[in-house]
Formats: structure tokens, C-alpha cells, sequence
């Protein structure tokens, strides 16, 4: 629907045909002519019914919106279909300007109806719009200036909402050899896992209806006494985890910082330089594995899901990724995703997620962090980056993947903290983005004591540069048979 802005009611043309009839009316007076008395009151009181008009008769419109791809990567352009149904009859003229951030420079106009109006009055309109920095950007509302036929008063309105347009970071193609090793042909990797496990032949199971004779195991036949047949090999896929550190206090360095923060456009989320950088190696890196065949768990510095706090992100709450959705699914997460501020790192523990990689009942499955099969409850208090939540989450043998660490100027402290989780993955590194990267090389030492590969970068350096360099235990990483992923 429509909502009035008060703005001035006659045009130019209004205003002269106004301005005449007042002439006229003097004219009628000096000269006494009945006739120029008639002109005058016509001419004065057509611009007045042309605004009563458009006032009793206020049009209505529908505006639907649609975007082409649904979400843009920064740098490429996005095709924006704007469609205009009038509610009810009108006749007027409109001029339409659409709303758009500040960084989209001026805003298209276009003109109602339009050439070739469609069934019903129906006006289309395209356009196309590119931002080079990814975020989550409101497009609209339409602001209209309705006139009547004969162009004399004018109406302004909005019509109707806005519609966000999600800018992704653009991933970079990285080199596929780092990871030439890890995959079949399928793009996974194969493992035995059994789904029946027996302690007498865990690789044999009872025949079943429907089961081909050729997976007949004739010796487990005979040892058994009865059709025994071959398990199959189910494949699994492999997993990484990525970790993007989110604080604030970790990219705030550098002058350059304080023009990323500084930015007017308010639709863009709160970076730096290096945040940038880091979200785009994120996202790179994210979108290289997936395609690859992994299945990517992202989690920040607190091991919580690394799009909880992005406004942009479909789910939330999903921290695990897979296939050509899941890039999708990260880019649009990572659209909006800001800096955390420095009060946030130690702001109350939040609800527990679906589950928790630290309780599980004997069987060992997660079990829900609310379940109380123990009568221990989850402890309280702040979490600590690179803490203990990040130990327990990379003992799952779910998570029993490559670990990559993406964050700015950490601590030394920090450094201490995140040194142990090497013990829990088969390759662990860290890539430290920062625009002095010296800074960080008493936490490079620590890590790398501990087993980590650990480079540090600045913020202008090529992610496909750095994903060699820091890529290349992957090569070395297969999952041995047997071995859940």
C-alpha cells in the first residue's frame, strides 16, 4: 500500500493556471466582463479539483521485486525486475524513482505507464546495479510523483516495502592440486564402515530379502550355517573445519582500519581491511573444499556456528556445509557477517545449540545440551576464545577433519590456547591476516612448536598465493581406511 508524503500539491503548470485565473479574476473586476469572470473561476478552480482528485481517488499499486541471480557476488552485476500493478483504475501520469543505498550512486527513473504496459495495466521496469563489497543492502521503496491527466497537481508517495539484496564475497579460484590425494573419482573419499557391526565377522552380515546372490560370503556360510553376505563399503565423505575469529580486537589495527569503520553506508557490516580479507579467504577456501568433496564445518574463536551472528545467513544456527547449496548458503552468510565487538567476548553463554560434541550418551551419540543423562549441566560463565569449547568440539569423530584457522593479530595467550587442537586433527593451520604481520610472531612460535603450519599474511597479498603455501599438508592428509571421517 501507499503512504502520503506532504510535499507541495501543484506543479509548475498548476501554478500558472492558478496565477491565470487570479489575472483573469482582476480583469473581470477592472473591465467588468462577465464572460473573463467565468474564465477566472474555471481557471482557479481546476487546479484545486485536480489535487481534490488525486487525493479522493489516491491510486494503489503492487511492487514486486525480483533479483537475478537471488544473491550477487561483490564485484558482479545483479539484474533487478521491478513490476508495478495498479489496485484500482488510474489514468495520471507518474514519475518513479526507486530507493536505493548510498553506494549505488543515483537512483533510476522511470516513467508510469510504461511503453507496452502489460494485461491490467501492468508497468515492468529492469535495471542493474554492482557493488564491489559485499553485505546485506535494502533495495527500495518506490517514491512516485502521481499527476493528473492534465499535469496541473501532484501527489507524492512510497510505494510499496524494500527487498534485501544479498552481495556475497567473491570466492577466488584456488590451485586444485593441494588437494589431489584426498578424493576419488567421486569427489569422496571411501571408507570401511559397517552398518551392522558383529563381533564374530564384522565384515559379513545375515542375508536379507533382496540381497544379489553375488554378495553371497560362502565361508561365512559354512562357519555359520546359514546365507551370510558381503557388507558394503559405504563412502563417506571427508570433513574440515574452518575457523574465522570474529573479534574486533583482532583486525582493529592499522590505519586503515578507521575508514572501514567509519563507512556512511549503514547497510554494510562493521570490517577492516583484514576482516575483508579474511572473510574472502573464508569463502574461497570454503567453496574450494566443498567442491572438492568435503563437507566444511565453520565455527569463531568461541567454536560457536560462524554465521550465528550474521544477518544475512538463511539458518543461523548450521554450521556444517556441503555440496554446491552449501556454497550458496556460506556466501549468503558471509554477506553481512561484521566484526564482533571487544564487549561480545565475554558477553553470558549463550542458549545451548541442537547439540553438544561433549555430552554423549553411552552409546556415543550428541546428545541434546538440555538432556540431563548425567546430571551434569553445561557450565556457566563466558566463553573464552580458543578455549576449551574449540578442544571438545574437534574431538567429535565427527569433526575429525583438516583444521583451518582464519584470524588477524592474535595473542600470544591466544596462541597458547590454540596450540592442543593439533593433537586432534590430522593437519592443523593458521593464517594470520593482519598489516604488520611481525606482530604475531610470538604466536606463530607457539603454534608452530605445537605442530602447526602457520603463515602470516597482509591484507593485500592473493588468497590463491597464500592457500599454496598453507595448503600443502592437505596434500599429505589421507584418511586411512577404516577410519571414520
Amino acid at each position: 500500500m501507499l503512504s502520503r508524503v506532504r510535499t507541495r500539491m501543484l506543479t509548475g503548470r498548476g501554478f500558472g493556471v492558478a496565477a491565470a485565473g487570479v489575472v483573469a479574476l482582476l480583469g473581470a473586476q477592472v473591465l467588468g466582463r462577465r464572460d473573463l469572470l467565468l474564465l477566472a473561476v474555471f481557471l482557479i478552480l481546476l487546479p484545486l479539483a485536480s489535487v481534490l482528485a488525486l487525493r479522493l481517488l489516491r491510486p494503489a499499486f503492487r511492487v514486486q521485486r525480483t533479483f537475478s541471480p537471488p544473491a550477487a557476488d561483490a564485484g558482479n552485476a545483479v539484474n533487478i525486475s521491478l513490476s508495478l500493478t495498479p489496485l484500482r483504475p488510474f489514468g495520471g501520469t507518474a514519475v518513479m524513482r526507486e530507493g536505493l543505498p548510498a553506494r549505488f550512486g543515483a537512483s533510476p527513473e522511470f516513467a508510469f505507464p510504461a511503453a507496452g504496459a502489460g494485461t491490467g495495466g501492468v508497468s515492468g521496469y529492469e535495471y542493474r546495479l554492482r557493488s564491489s563489497r559485499r553485505g546485506l543492502y535494502q533495495i527500495g521503496p518506490v517514491s512516485a510523483a502521481f499527476h493528473d491527466p492534465f499535469g496541473l497537481a501532484v501527489l507524492r508517495h512510497t510505494l510499496g516495502g524494500t527487498d534485501d539484496l544479498v552481495v556475497k564475497p567473491a570466492p577466488v579460484e584456488l590451485p586444485a592440486a593441494v588437494l589431489d590425494g584426498l578424493r576419488g573419482a567421486d569427489g569422496t573419499v571411501s571408507t570401511r564402515q559397517h552398518g551392522i557391526p558383529s563381533q564374530d565377522d564384522v565384515t559379513t552380515r545375515e542375508y536379507r530379502d533382496g540381497d544379489p546372490m553375488r554378495r553371497v560370503h560362502w565361508s561365512a556360510t559354512a562357519r555359520h550355517g546359514k546365507l551370510m553376505v558381503r557388507q558394503e563399503e559405504t563412502v563417506t565423505t571427508p570433513r574440515a573445519t574452518i575457523l574465522l575469529d570474529q573479534r574486533e580486537a583482532s583486525y582493529d589495527q592499522g590505519f586503515l582500519s578507521a575508514f572501514w569503520a567509519d563507512s556512511p553506508d549503514a547497510s554494510a557490516p562493521a570490517s577492516s581491511e583484514s576482516f575483508e580479507w579474511a572473510v574472502s579467504a573464508v569463502m574461497s577456501i570454503g567453496a574450494h573444499l566443498m567442491e572438492h568433496g568435503f563437507s566444511v564445518r565453520l565455527v569463531d574463536a568461541m567454536a560457536r556456528p560462524g554465521l550465528a551472528r550474521s544477518p544475512s545467513a538463511a539458518a543461523p544456527q548450521t554450521d556444517t556445509f556441503t555440496g554446491a547449496e552449501g556454497v550458496l548458503d556460506l556466501g549468503e552468510g558471509l554477506a553481512a557477517l561484521g566484526l564482533e565487538p571487544a564487549a561480545g567476548a565475554a558477553s553470558p553463554r549463550p542458549e545451548p545449540q541442537r547439540f553438544s560434541p561433549s555430552r554423549r550418551d553411552p552409546a556415543g551419540r550428541a546428545v541434546p545440551a538440555s538432556a540431563d543423562w548425567t546430571g551434569v549441566q553445561p557450565p556457566a560463565g563466558p566463553l573464552a576464545p580458543f578455549g576449551d569449547e574449540l578442544a571438545q568440539t574437534l574431538q567429535d569423530q565427527r569433526n575429525r577433519g583438516p583444521l583451518v584457522v582464519i584470524a588477524g593479530q592474535i595473542s600470544e595467550e591466544d596462541a597458547h590456547r590454540m596450540a592442543p587442537a593439533a593433537d586432534y586433527v590430522p593437519t592443523a593451520m593458521a593464517i594470520l591476516v593482519g598489516e604488520r604481520p611481525g606482530s604475531v610472531d610470538p604466536a606463530r612460535t607457539v603454534l608452530r612448536s605445537a605442530g602447526w603450519t602457520v603463515l602470516a599474511v597482509e591484507p593485500s597479498q592473493p588468497i590463491a598465493a597464500v592457500w599454496s603455501r598453507a595448503g600443502e599438508p592437505l596434500a599429505r592428509t589421507v584418511i586411512p581406511e577404516g577410519r571414520l571421517t
